[in-house]
């Protein structure tokens, strides 16, 4: 089974193997931002533009009242932490003591994150001179280091679980859309403009997309030992026009990651997970396609609103 999120909340899709997908709403909110599980909790976690939500069954699903309405990320450790990362930009934490305390959160803001050095250039006019953060991760093998992806604002690092945090924004893009965590110290991260790559958690990076006229990145993903990503030459508003031109790249080490043909070459990828072993790409028109083999076959389509389904369109694979 497949979740996927749109700007209208979201989404089961189902026989996946079969055809044409049995695709039903199980969640009305505003746009999902991520949809993701944790080894530390049963269920799924949705960040979205109106709370962070959870369920146990993908069917019913409960607000954890983050104190900030605009949830677009969520984290969490081995050790049950739960991260939230907002927009305004903040980070809050929670400690569930176990899955039934997921009902009853308190939450904390990292004061920490506030005090970065670039805080006060954290803005975008056409994003209203704010920032969100649209991306935390935590990787089994660093417990207590937590990653963040702010747009705008680049990558940040906390090595004590979130108290302190220092800038590894350097040498990459600060219009941090979606970062794939590869290992404790491997990121990639999907920028507006460039994809790059860090192997000593961000400390330095290097461009994977050089060459190419495709420099806005809003997805990425890793499907076992590779990473796609979407990209396309400008911002959301451009995507509907006729020459947007977008491409979907895979990248499996060395230098430059390599454009992938696939059936629907004039939408933008906007989503990425893995199904069996298999990549699935949500694009922003709502088409999903899996990847057997070299083998390309559109197996959904998702709900879209004239023509677009959302700037970012999550999925994630589920067990039924």
């Amino acid at each position: 089974m497949l979740l996927a999120g749109t700007e209208d909340g979201v989404h089961r899709a189902e026989d996946l193997d079969g055809g044409e997908a049995t695709v039903r709403t199980v969640l009305d909110a505003g746009a999902v931002m991520r949809l993701r599980t944790f080894e530390a909790f049963e269920g799924v976690f949705a960040a979205t533009a109106t709370g962070l939500y959870h369920s146990t069954d993908a069917e019913r699903w409960a607000d954890l009242g983050v104190p900030q309405e605009r949830v677009y990320a969520v984290g969490a450790a081995p050790d049950g932490r739960l991260y939230a990362g907002t927009r305004p930009a903040h980070v809050y934490i929670a400690h569930p003591g176990g899955e039934d305390d997921l009902g009853d959160l308190s939450w904390r803001e990292l004061d920490g994150f506030q005090g970065l050095p670039s805080r006060e250039e954290w803005r975008l006019p056409r994003h209203e001179d704010l920032a969100q953060v649209r991306d935390l991760h935590v990787h089994p093998d660093a417990p207590d280091r937590v990653i963040a992806g702010v747009e705008v604002g680049g990558v940040h690092v906390s090595e004590d679980r979130g108290e302190a945090w220092t800038e590894r924004r350097e040498g990459t893009h600060d219009d941090v859309h979606e970062l794939a965590v590869l290992g404790a110290d491997e990121f990639v991260a999907a920028t507006g403009y460039g994809l790059f790559h860090t192997d000593d958690a961000g400390a330095s990076w290097t461009r994977l997309d050089g060459g190419y006229d495709q420099r806005y990145f809003r997805s990425v993903g890793v499907v076992g030992d590779a990473v796609y990503a979407g990209g396309a030459l400008a911002h959301t508003s451009t995507w509907l026009e006729p020459d947007a031109d977008p491409e979907l790249f895979v990248w499996r080490g060395g230098d430059r990651a390599q454009p992938v043909p696939h059936p629907r070459p004039d939408e933008t990828v906007t989503g990425i997970t893995a199904v069996g072993g298999d990549a699935v790409v949500g694009t922003h028109e709502g088409t999903v396609l899996r990847r057997t083999g070299e083998e390309w076959t559109v197996v959904g389509a998702l709900p879209a609103t004239d023509g677009f389904a959302g700037s970012y369109t999550p999925l994630l694979e589920v067990e039924q």
